[in-house]
């Protein structure tokens, strides 16, 4: 069942009035969620987000949709077998999602790495105020290359998953660095 929303859950910024021009959910990060599973290969299928904005963008579309799936395939690989769905899930559903605001966006940092600062808005019920408050969050994103096609996609770096990897082993992105000179200056 897909749900439509006048304007993708992405875009709306409950701070601010401007929206230039507005999306539907069906024309931004639909696309990128419907074409997510492939269950038989556990690979991400069809349209893939482009940069590391957009990737932050979709997954936090999903987390509005509840498509606790995408948040994980879209995480570092390495790291998604460590990630509790039902956790992930279960956050989604429990928040009331009020709105994303893009803080700032590294499109390059070194070869394969993004930033994306962001604040994620949401309601609380239970607070005596009865505000909006903000995930304020800087977010660390690879671009891996899968060698067999040469195909790039964008992942977010967890850093709240505990691995252990020490500083000289191979990165976890499989680029081939140490991981000290690659994701381990990120996460």
């Amino acid at each position: 069942m897909s749900i439509s929303l006048p304007i993708c859950p992405c875009q709306i910024n409950p701070l601010s009035e401007a929206i230039g021009a507005p999306l539907l959910y069906q024309d931004c990060c639909q696309p990128y969620h419907d074409g997510l599973l492939n269950n038989e290969t556990d690979k991400i299928d069809g349209v893939k987000p482009d940069s590391a904005e957009r990737l932050m963008r979709s997954r936090y579309s999903a987390f509005v949709f509840i498509k606790p799936e995408y948040i994980v395939k879209t995480t570092l690989p390495a790291q998604q077998k460590l990630l509790d769905i039902q956790a992930i899930e279960n956050w989604a559903k429990e928040t009331d999602w009020a709105g994303l605001e893009i803080v700032t966006h590294t499109p390059k940092l070194g070869k394969r790495h993004a930033q994306v600062e962001f604040k994620a808005y949401f309601n609380i019920s239970d607070n005596k105020d009865d505000g909006i408050q903000a995930h304020h969050e800087l977010s660390a994103f690879v671009k891996v290359t899968d060698k067999t096609n040469n195909e790039a996609r964008w992942y977010f770096l967890d850093p709240t998953v505990s691995m252990s990897v020490t500083q000289k082993q191979p990165c976890i992105c499989g680029s081939g660095e140490k991981f000290k000179r690659c994701c381990g200056a990120y996460i």
